[in-house]
Order: structure tokens, then C-alpha cells, then sequence
């Protein structure tokens, strides 16, 4: 089983994991039969092996006992050769399958005679019978034969006293050797039933268990793309049935919460909205008399004058967060709209630094006339935002470059003061935040950025927010053209 090498999306890796964990589940299975199977068969083959060999071995040597005991009483000693070859035919011939019988006579000075065959005598066996005094056996193999070689010695009857000859039988252990050999050929013959028979076993497990892996999966995959009515039927009372009732009980928390927040998110979009409506009609009452204190303060005392032109400075600021709270409130409902235009999008920049008197603090790049469909009112308000931001919070040169390819037209605003915290570029965009915390009220309400996006994307468009290489903050407009060749959006 391969693993892939590249990191797969998360929804790609969702879909590919039941699958996955089946291939792993069968192979389990497999793997487990092969070393049940491996195991069972070298335990059998073990236990037939000991089992057969042990017989053999315990009926050769008891009749190898019972045929020496019959056939030494009539032996006598000292034998000569012809008496040794003669009690080895006698043993033979009440032995099956022909084996080999050695007899030897050991005198108290140490001379000995052998007959037949004696390499598949060991010493240690040798040594065994006559130290022990006993029957003794040796499992050998000779020339790729196995063979057992039996010995014992033979004593007086009176007194159990050695007589100084020894009598070995060789028998081959082939037969035996084949009867073992033929049990583990069938046992391992019948292991490849069993694996098949292990890997149906594995896929009908692998279904059964992972179908509900799979719901869950599938349930899950649709919870993250925003459909929060999504359920799995819990079946069982198994684990999965556990994993399954939490998932629906977390999505039933996860879909109220959800329903709470946008209800409370509704509720102050309407609070903002009728608290800048209902601000307004005064609003505009204290704005006219405002204007009129500031043209007469200079005729007041230094006191009254300073008062007069701080009421005017601070009724426009509100008079200016009124209108931006009511534009919010306009996007927030869908009841912002365009009102498309044909124009030159160059001239439109130079227009909105010409009436905020800002065409001599500003590097501009422009090519020549670019034609448009945009708002221009709102496109305006963008480029008021962004180059007035600039200007405030940046340093100069700031620069505005406007550039067109195939598919859109792109306006960038540089400066070259310190730049964006890391902080400020994730949230440059939201509504009231300002990246310096130190500064104060006068610098605006917080919603130039949001109230620019928001006209960017009325556009089809975005606003992205970077830092500079060589330093500076760089806020770069796009616009689709496709969007600017249809007459209205």
C-alpha cells in the first residue's frame, strides 16, 4: 500500500480517507490470516514432525530391545567374527525395514570388533552407550538420508554386569521424513483458501463498517460548506452510533449558535442603521449652525471663537461618520447600487487628487486615457481612501500607478513610510479597526477601508493590502473590464 507523497487539500484528503481505510482494513485481514495460517501450519508441521518421529523412534527402539533381549541369552562369549555376524543377522531379521546392525566386543584391554558400517555411529552416542549402560538413540543425517541409530549394551542377566558388547541398529528415517513433508504440503496447500476466504471476510467487514464513516464523512464535508441542517442517521449503539450523535448534536449547537449570531448581526445592522437615519435631521440642523458660528467666529471673543470653530471641526467629523455608518448600512441590506458610466479611469484619478488638492503631493503613472464603466461617484470614494490613507499614515513619495492587462485594470498606491504590522495587514479591512491604537478619534472612524471594499466588490473588484520590499504599504485596486462592458450590474 503506497502512501501519496504531495499533501492533498482537506477536501480531497476527506474523500480519499474511507477508501484508504478500506484498502488498510482488507490488507489487516489478509495479513492477519497469512500469520494465522504461516503459524498454524508451522505448529502442525512441529507437532505431526515430533509426533511421527516419536512413534518411529519408540517402536524401533522397543523392538530393538525386545530382539536383542531375545537373541543374546543363546550368545556366548568371547564371540568370534563369525558369532558377531551371525548375532547381527539375528537382530536384523526381527526388525522391519531392513536396518543395519552393528555389533562390537570390547575386552577389558580395549580391543574391539566391528562389523558393517559405523560412520553413521556418533561418538557421542557411542560414548553414551557405554558410560550409561543403557539404550540410547541419536537422530542423524547421513549423505542427505536421516537415520536413527539405536544402541545398547549387553549385560550378564544374574547381575546386570556389562559383558563388553555393544549392539547398534541404524534405520533410515525417510519414510517418515516423506509422511511430514506431505502434511505440510496440504496444510500449506490450504492456507490460499483461507486468505481468499479472509479478504471477502475484509470487504464485507470494510462496507459494513465504513458506510457510516462514509455519511459522516459526506454529512461532515457539507457542515463545512455552510449547510448547517445537515444530520446523519445514527443507527447501532456502537461507537460510530456514539461519533454519529455527537456529530448531530454539535451541528444542532453549531446551527443555533450560527442562527444567534447573524440574528444579533441583524439586529445591530438595524440598530446602526436607524440611529444614523434618526441622527441625521438634527445632525444637519447642528451642521447649519455650525457653519454659521464658524464664519462669525471671528467677530467672538478668542474663548468663544476657539469653542465655535471646535463645534464646526467635530459636527463635520460626526456629519462624516453618520454618512459612513449610513453607507455600511446600505451594503449591509443590498441596497447599494451603480450608476455605470462611461469614462476615462486615468482622469477620473487625476480628478479625485485634484478636488482634495492633492496633485502636487502625489506621484502618478498613468498611461494614456483608459475607458471604463464604473461608478465614478464610488470609485472616487476608493481612491479618496486609499491615496488620503497613504498620505496620513504613510510617508512620502507616495505613488500612484494605474496599469491594464487583458481581463482587468489595477491601481496601486504606494508610500514610503514604515509599513503594515502583520497584525494590521489581516484586519486592515475590518469595519471600525485602526492599525494604530494610539491614534486618535480625529483620524477618522474606521470604516474608510471597509466602506472601499465594499465599493470594489459593488464592482466586481477587490482591494488587497502588502508591504513593500524596499519598505511602505502598497494597496493595490483590481477591477474586472469585463464588468466595465456591460451597461449596469
Amino acid at each position: 500500500m503506497s502512501r501519496t507523497s504531495a499533501a492533498p487539500s482537506r477536501t480531497s484528503s476527506w474523500r480519499r480517507w474511507p477508501g484508504s481505510l478500506r484498502t488498510r482494513l482488507v490488507v489487516t485481514f489478509v495479513l492477519v490470516a497469512l500469520t494465522g495460517s504461516a503459524t498454524a501450519t508451522a505448529l502442525a508441521y512441529r507437532e505431526a514432525r515430533t509426533a511421527v518421529l516419536k512413534r518411529a523412534q519408540d517402536s524401533f527402539q522397543q523392538k530393538f530391545r525386545d530382539r536383542v533381549g531375545a537373541v543374546t541369552p543363546d550368545f556366548d562369549l568371547p564371540p568370534t567374527k563369525e558369532t558377531l555376524t551371525g548375532l547381527a543377522t539375528r537382530v536384523s531379521e526381527g526388525l522391519d525395514g531392513a536396518p543395519v546392525v552393528v555389533t562390537r566386543y570390547r575386552e577389558l584391554t580395549g580391543t574391539s570388533d566391528e562389523l558393517a558400517d559405523t560412520s553413521r555411529i556418533t561418538p557421542r552416542l557411542s560414548d553414551a552407550v557405554r558410560t550409561r549402560s543403557a539404550m540410547s538413540f541419536q537422530r542423524v543425517s547421513h549423505q542427505g538420508t536421516p537415520y536413527l541409530v539405536v544402541g545398547t549394551p549387553v549385560t550378564f542377566a544374574d547381575d546386570d554386569r556389562a559383558s563388553g558388547l555393544e549392539v547398534f541398529a541404524v534405520t533410515s528415517l525417510r519414510p517418515e521424513q516423506d509422511d511430514t513433508a506431505a502434511l505440510l504440503s496440504a496444510v500449506r496447500d490450504g492456507v490460499v483458501p483461507v486468505v481468499l476466504l479472509a479478504a471477502v471476510l475484509a470487504l464485507l467487514s470494510a462496507r459494513t463498517v465504513l458506510r457510516p464513516v462514509r455519511d459522516l464523512g459526506r454529512a461532515t464535508r457539507r457542515l463545512a460548506e455552510g449547510d448547517l441542517s445537515i444530520r446523519v442517521t445514527v443507527k447501532g449503539r456502537d461507537e460510530l452510533a456514539n461519533l454519529a450523535q455527537d456529530f448531530n448534536e454539535t451541528a444542532d449547537e453549531l446551527q443555533s449558535s450560527v442562527a444567534e449570531l447573524r440574528e444579533q448581526e441583524e439586529r445591530a445592522k438595524r440598530f446602526v442603521a436607524d440611529v444614523s437615519h434618526e441622527l441625521r435631521t438634527p445632525l444637519a440642523a447642528m451642521t447649519m449652525m455650525a457653519t454659521v458660528l464658524d464664519e462669525d467666529a471671528e467677530h467672538l471673543p478668542p474663548d468663544t471663537a476657539r469653542a465655535a470653530r471646535t463645534i464646526s471641526a467635530e459636527t463635520t467629523k460626526l456629519s462624516r461618520l453618520v454618512e459612513d455608518l449610513m453607507e455600511m448600512s446600505r451594503f449591509d441590506s443590498g441596497a447599494a447600487r451603480l450608476n455605470l458610466v462611461d469614462t476615462d479611469f486615468a482622469e477620473t484619478i487625476r480628478d479625485t487628487l485634484r478636488m482634495r488638492g492633492w496633485a502636487d503631493a502625489v506621484d502618478v503613472h498613468l498611461p494614456g486615457p483608459v475607458r471604463v464603466r464604473v461608478d465614478r461617484r464610488r470609485v472616487d470614494v476608493v481612491l479618496a481612501n486609499l491615496v488620503g490613507n497613504a498620505l496620513r499614515h504613510g510617508a512620502p513619495p507616495v505613488t500612484v500607478v494605474l496599469a491594464t492587462s487583458s481581463d482587468e485594470v489595477t491601481v496601486q498606491v504606494e508610500d514610503s513610510g514604515p509599513g503594515l504590522r502583520a497584525e494590521a495587514l489581516t484586519h486592515v479591512f475590518d469595519r471600525f479597526y485602526k492599525a494604530d491604537s494610539a491614534r486618535t478619534r480625529s483620524d477618522g472612524s474606521g470604516l474608510g477601508t471597509a466602506i472601499a471594499l465594499e465599493n470594489a466588490r459593488l464592482h466586481g473588484g477587490t482591494i488587497e493590502a502588502a508591504n513593500r520590499a524596499a519598505g511602505g504599504a502598497v494597496f493595490t485596486l483590481r477591477l474586472p473590464l469585463r464588468r466595465a462592458e456591460r451597461d449596469s450590474l
